[in-house]
C-alpha cells in the first residue's frame, strides 16, 4: 500500500496517465486555498502578458484570465498530461487569449523582455537548476515585470514529502529572496502565514 501511494505521489512532480489525471484534479481543488492566499498578494494588471510556469491543471490560468481583463495568460508545463488537462480546463480561451504548451523553465519560448508577469505556484520544488531558471525568467520579463512564486512549504527540515517524492527540494523563502537579488532582480517582497505558506514577488 505504501509503495502504491508513493508511486501516486510521483505524479506531483510530473503527472502521467490515469493517476496523473487524478493528481491534476486533486491539485486544482487541493491548492485552491493556497492559490487564493497567493493571489491576495499579487496585483493583476489588465492588458498584460502573463506566463504560468508549471501550470498543472490550469486552475490558476483560468483565474488570471477572469481577473485580468484583456490580458494574454499562457501556460507551460513539463508534463504532457498537465498540458492536455490545462488545455481542457481553459478550452474556451485557447487561441484567443491563451496558449498552453509543453516546455521547460530552463528554455522559455519567449523573446527577451516580452512578459509582464511570470507565476510559479507549487512548482519550484522540482526545478533541477534553480538559478538557471531564475535567470531565464529574468530574461523574458520586461523591466518592472514581476516574478511571483507561491509555495505551501518552505521548511527543508520537514521531509514528509521530500522522502516520498523523487527530485523534490524545499527552499526557505529567505534563501530564494537572496538568490533572486543576487541574480539581479531589483526588489523582492516575501510573505508568510501561520500555515507555513510562503510567496515572493520579485521585480525585474
Amino acid at each position: 500500500m505504501a509503495n502504491m501511494l508513493n508511486n501516486f505521489f510521483q505524479n506531483t512532480r510530473k503527472p502521467r496517465g490515469r493517476s496523473g489525471r487524478l493528481m491534476l484534479i486533486c491539485m486544482n481543488s487541493g491548492h485552491a486555498k493556497l492559490a487564493a492566499w497567493g493571489f491576495s498578494h499579487l496585483h493583476l494588471n489588465a492588458d498584460s502578458h502573463i506566463l504560468d510556469i508549471g501550470c498543472g491543471g490550469g486552475a490558476n490560468i483560468a483565474k488570471m484570465l477572469k481577473d485580468s481583463p484583456g490580458s494574454i495568460v499562457d501556460g507551460i508545463d513539463y508534463s504532457e498530461e498537465s498540458v492536455a488537462f490545462s488545455r481542457k480546463t481553459n478550452a474556451s480561451r485557447l487561441g484567443k487569449r491563451c496558449t498552453i504548451r509543453q516546455g521547460d523553465v530552463s528554455c522559455l519560448p519567449y523573446p527577451d523582455r516580452s512578459l509582464n508577469l511570470v507565476t510559479a505556484f507549487e512548482t519550484i520544488y522540482f526545478w533541477p537548476d534553480l538559478d538557471a531558471a531564475f535567470k531565464e525568467i529574468q530574461r523574458v520579463l520586461k523591466p518592472g515585470g514581476i516574478f511571483f512564486v507561491c509555495c505551501e512549504m518552505e521548511n527543508p527540515d520537514n521531509t514528509a514529502w521530500t522522502d516520498r517524492i523523487d527530485g523534490m527540494t524545499i527552499y526557505r523563502g529567505d534563501d530564494l529572496k537572496k538568490r533572486l537579488l543576487e541574480i539581479g532582480f531589483q526588489s523582492v517582497d516575501l510573505h508568510r502565514n501561520k500555515n507555513g505558506w510562503m510567496c515572493l514577488e520579485a521585480v525585474c
